[in-house]
């Protein structure tokens, strides 16, 4: 089932996320419909709180290339436990702020630990667009937005041109 995705401002994308203690059917239900509105939006992420459920859990299919098969993740708990000390600049976008984009800088490579759909512990080294991806969704389960990261001037700009946006939107 396709959620609503919030749009910034909204005070949810703003607030901690809380560890998931245990897997239910209800959260792994969660993940699939974070996954089906992830790929309608479409975009290569998705954090809960982002469909304004405030759990540590985050969905990721970075693979773009045509023809390629896509590699859904589900990472409940998802943190970085290392990362490199080289950083890259990526432009990054968000589906909670349509059409804005700007310049990150992030490391180039983190170390992920997190809980599958199954239960099973997992890890992963990731780098380029995933090790991104991954970083700016676990950003959200710490009330973190990517424009968080931008000098003052350039996050109230996208921040009021979100505001605008919604209340075009509320006007349908």
């Amino acid at each position: 089932m396709k959620r609503s995705i919030l749009l910034h401002p909204d005070p949810r994308l703003k607030k901690m996320c809380d560890a998931v203690p245990d897997l239910t059917d209800e959260l792994r239900a969660l993940a699939d419909d974070m996954l089906e509105t992830m790929y309608d939006a479409p975009g290569v992420g998705l954090a809960a709180p982002q469909v304004g459920v405030l759990r540590r859990l985050v969905v990721l299919d970075c693979v773009k290339q045509e023809g390629e098969a896509p590699r859904p993740l589900i990472m409940f708990n998802p943190e970085i436990i290392a990362s490199s000390d080289e950083v890259s600049v990526y432009e990054e976008g968000c589906l909670s702020m349509p059409e804005q984009y700007a310049d990150v800088t992030r490391p180039v490579e983190v170390t992920v630990k997190w809980v599958d759909r199954d239960g099973n512990e997992q890890t992963e080294d990731m780098g380029g667009l995933w090790g991104t991806c991954v970083q700016h969704e676990i950003d959200h389960l710490d009330g973190k937005l990517f424009i968080d990261h931008l000098k003052p001037l350039k996050r109230q700009m996208i921040t009021r041109k979100m505001v605008k946006m919604k209340r075009e939107l509320a006007r349908g």
